[in-house]
């Protein structure tokens, strides 16, 4: 008896933090189960990392800034095929 108290314990508890990591996630606080981070705000932060560590690299981030900046003007994403001229 005391075991599935135990096990029945462990489950309210689980279903608790889900259900409060699903709040938090509505909030905007934290990523969870529907929302994903954007892998582009960490790649600039390390390819910023990397330009002060290895000055030569810092032309790729002026090239990736700006082809995220023509693609922002364009409306199409960064790296998209240009398949208008066919």
């Amino acid at each position: 008896m005391k075991a599935l108290l135990i096990v029945l314990a462990i489950v309210c508890s689980a279903l608790a933090l889900h259900l409060l990591a699903l709040w938090m996630e509505r909030k905007g606080w934290i990523y969870y189960k529907h929302n994903k981070p954007s892998s582009s705000r960490l790649g600039n932060a390390f390819l910023e990392i990397q330009s002060i560590l290895e000055p030569g690299k810092k032309h790729i981030i002026e090239i990736k800034n700006e082809l995220k900046k023509e693609s922002q003007e364009s409306g199409k994403k960064p790296g998209a095929a240009n398949h208008d001229s066919q």
